[in-house]
């Protein structure tokens, strides 16, 4: 069995101060990093993903609706496509193996729409680490937290959600997104704190 984490968006403009900030965004991002530190020899493998926008033409709006159309967010460049700093420093460290990017051009919700440094997609990173469980964390659960677990599902990994390492943009859809992990076959459990 090998085992990766992935720590989906976690991003500046995805907690306080950001363009489009989720509630608990940053103290779960703390306590993702502390996870990451604690767990470091329980995986094989750590990926984060970044929402990482050039020119998204119908997923941004000056007018959103918070469905399918959002204020401008992580823009190539800007002060908040950035990792928050407990995880850049994860990055820098190589705690964090890999970056995937996702959403250039388009709307991109979940990590497996993503693409690594060599423009590898993340089921072509993950299959060549040889990894068959993953963990499953980050901002938001009720979007991209949510894809990323249930594409995890599709390609056939055994997929644990770490319920207490993610925050959701709504709490009614954060638990609706729970039951639909839940019944896609992942584990939803709490991560033991380090």
């Amino acid at each position: 069995m090998r085992n990766a984490l992935l720590a989906v968006d976690l991003q500046a403009d995805f907690v306080q101060g950001g363009s489009l900030p989720v509630p608990n965004g940053m103290p779960v991002a703390a306590m993702i990093a502390r996870h990451i530190r604690h767990f470091k020899t329980e995986y094989q493998f750590v990926v984060a993903s970044r929402d990482y926008h050039e020119d998204p033409s119908d997923h941004f709006s000056n007018t959103p609706d918070f469905l399918v159309t959002w204020p401008p967010h992580c823009v190539i460049g800007t002060p908040g496509a950035a990792f928050v700093p407990p995880i850049a420093n994860l990055v820098r460290e190589k705690l964090i193996q890999c970056v995937v990017s996702k959403g250039r051009h388009n709307a991109a919700y979940s990590a497996f729409e993503g693409f690594d440094t060599r423009g590898h997609g993340l089921l072509d990173v993950l299959k060549e680490e040889r990894i068959d469980h993953i963990d499953v964390c980050g901002i938001a659960t009720d979007y991209c937290v949510r894809s990323t677990a249930l594409d995890g599902r599709k390609n056939a990994f055994q997929v644990r959600l770490l319920v207490n390492l993610c925050a959701a943009v709504n709490e009614a859809t954060g638990l609706q997104a729970l039951e639909e992990l839940k019944a896609a076959g992942c584990q939803v459990q709490a991560a033991t704190a380090p």
